[in-house]
């Protein structure tokens, strides 16, 4: 199986820092369309998303879970269901104990999808990371994936190393998915990459 990774907040959804209510949580522009698109490609549609506002007591594992259900109803709306919804509720500098630890699950480090992966049988290098943000593009080349950055303003850092370089750029979830249908095969890709010493995840 291959899969698609998603980033939540600014990928999938409009991104409201912190938001777990469900009346605020809108889809991106034309991304029910992109998520048709793509699992008409045959790919599994995953989120994996960080949600450091539970490490810091904003809200609970239950709230999370409502704007979960709420995004099931927005998507079905299209014909779409996600596969999987990942989450990491930690961060370092949390106030809530159990959840104040470093992890491997948040983003940009990849644990997020190697449990996916080996929770659904995904072939990660089949696969593609997107996220607007590097640390999405980083944690999806450290799993052995291809990587689009839907850049919309939300990464400002610009920190660049060879885990943080995207395979592929987009203005939007619904562009990635067409260039992800329009993509050479894993080979020329390599090939490409080789050609303009980018280094492969």
């Amino acid at each position: 199986m291959r899969a698609i990774f998603l980033d939540k907040d600014g990928t999938l959804v409009e991104n409201v820092p912190y938001n777990v209510n469900p009346a605020l949580l809108e889809l991106t522009w034309q991304a029910g369309q992109a998520l048709q698109l793509l699992k008409e490609l045959g790919y599994a549609l995953i989120v994996v998303t960080n949600q450091p506002g539970l490490a810091r007591g904003l809200f609970t594992e239950r709230a999370l879970g409502a704007l979960q259900q709420r995004l099931s109803e927005l998507l079905v709306q299209y014909g779409v269901a996600l596969d999987g919804f990942y989450y990491c509720p930690h961060s370092a500098d949390g106030a809530v104990e159990r959840y104040a630890v470093s992890c491997t699950c948040r983003k940009p480090m990849p644990g997020m999808l190697f449990r996916a992966a080996h929770e659904h049988g995904i072939d990660l290098s089949a696969s593609w990371m997107i996220g607007d943000i590097l640390h999405d593009v980083e944690a999806g080349r450290r799993a052995g994936c291809r990587t689009v950055l839907i850049d919309n303003g939300n990464e400002t850092e610009w920190k660049m190393s060879a885990h943080r370089t995207p395979h592929l750029t987009a203005p939007d979830l619904y562009v990635a998915a067409t260039m992800i249908a329009s993509c050479p095969d894993e080979r020329h890709l390599a090939q490409q990459e080789s050609d303009s010493g980018v280094a492969a995840p």
